[in-house]
């Protein structure tokens, strides 16, 4: 069995933080637009709904064979939160594999930061005995494959609820 917990990474722009309960306020600001909702549905969250999912996700996955790292994005500079990326690491026979998956909100999208943010992610994974990382992005959103491109990950042929399934094999 593999746990892992999220821990501080720093790229050259960005901090990783580990999530907290006490990000919800900011972040329902960051993830307020509908429009980041055109390729996953659903709508963005309250302060209080994201609250009580944060409480969720750092409570941690009661399947003791599976890791819920959660984190938020914080460019440095800016001193603010402008996303998050998550990856969901299951043991298996072989050591682990990680799902990943990222959202910028929409004010700080197209600077590169999803791109910066998955490959420290990935950077990160690759120092623990992860296997395998994929991602599902929906075929018609291209700046989600270019994120996943630029954090090593290549597209495959198989889907899940119409999504593409893109994956990096380490080692």
């Amino acid at each position: 069995m593999i746990t892992l917990r999220a821990e501080t990474v720093r790229t050259d722009r960005l901090d990783l933080l580990p999530l907290r309960v006490e990000h919800a306020d900011e972040m329902a600001a960051v993830l307020s637009d509908p429009g980041l909702h055109t390729f996953i549905g659903g709508a963005p969250d309250t302060a209080r709904e994201l609250r009580s999912r944060y409480e969720r996700l750092v409570a941690g996955s009661p399947d003791p064979g599976e890791s819920w790292c959660n984190w938020v994005v914080r460019l440095r500079d800016a001193a603010c939160l402008v996303g998050y990326v998550q990856a969901t690491v299951t043991a298996d026979d072989r050591g682990a594999a990680a799902e990943i998956a990222w959202v910028t909100g929409t004010s700080w999208q197209r600077r590169g930061i999803a791109a910066e943010a998955a490959r420290g992610l990935v950077a990160w994974l690759r120092r623990h005995p992860v296997h395998t990382v994929t991602a599902h992005v929906h075929p018609d959103h291209r700046a989600s494959a270019a994120v996943a491109t630029a954090a090593g990950l290549t597209p495959t042929d198989r889907s899940h609820d119409g999504e593409t399934r893109w994956q990096l094999t380490i080692g």
